[in-house]
């Protein structure tokens, strides 16, 4: 059953939009969410290990679940960084929790991004999926401003199960994302 606001949007209305506008024959064949990936990388964290944990602190308020830290794969001598050594955090989201993300990303988060005009379509990989990046942490309300030592920004990548560009637009489109092209 759906349980977030988003997901009863999309099992009531957005599929049937999609259905008509792209002329499905089967149900199967709609696209939908899979999952929402969140990445934040950390430089600082090669001179002050401590740092990480601030950042999955604040990961853990924004999503509402623990993320994976991140090490680093090999060394690099002009970053002084080793292999092992952490240097960011992510997570990824499915289902309900996936919905209730997307929906204060939408109506609470976007808003509050300084000089927001609206997101490009071109940040389409090809495949569907749609990657945006935040520039600042504080647009959520869970992370406290007091709280914060610096201001870290974010990738977050939707995944669809379309491999059509234009479905996934349209998709997206359909929770009310805000396209400007």
């Amino acid at each position: 059953m759906a349980n977030s606001r988003l997901e009863k949007h999309y099992s009531t209305v957005s599929r049937k939009e999609l259905k008509e506008h792209f002329k499905f024959k089967n149900d199967m064949q709609i696209p939908r969410l899979k999952k929402i990936s969140i990445n934040v990388s950390v430089k600082d964290a090669v001179t002050d290990s401590k740092v990480i944990d601030k950042v999955y602190d604040e990961i853990m308020a924004i999503t509402g679940q623990k993320p994976v830290i991140t090490k680093a794969k090999k060394s690099i001598a002009t970053f002084k960084l080793r292999e092992g050594m952490k240097i960011g955090c992510k997570v990824t989201l499915r289902k309900t929790i996936m919905y209730e993300f997307l929906d204060r990303l939408i109506n609470i988060a976007l808003p509050r991004v300084r000089d927001f005009k609206g997101l490009s379509s071109k940040q389409f990989d090809g495949n569907g999926n749609f990657s945006l990046g935040i520039k600042e942490q504080i647009v959520f309300p869970e992370v406290d401003y007091n709280k914060i030592d610096k201001i870290r920004g974010m990738n977050i990548i939707i995944v669809t199960s379309t491999n059509s560009n234009e479905e996934a637009k349209f998709l997206l489109k359909t929770f009310n994302l805000p396209f400007y092209n």
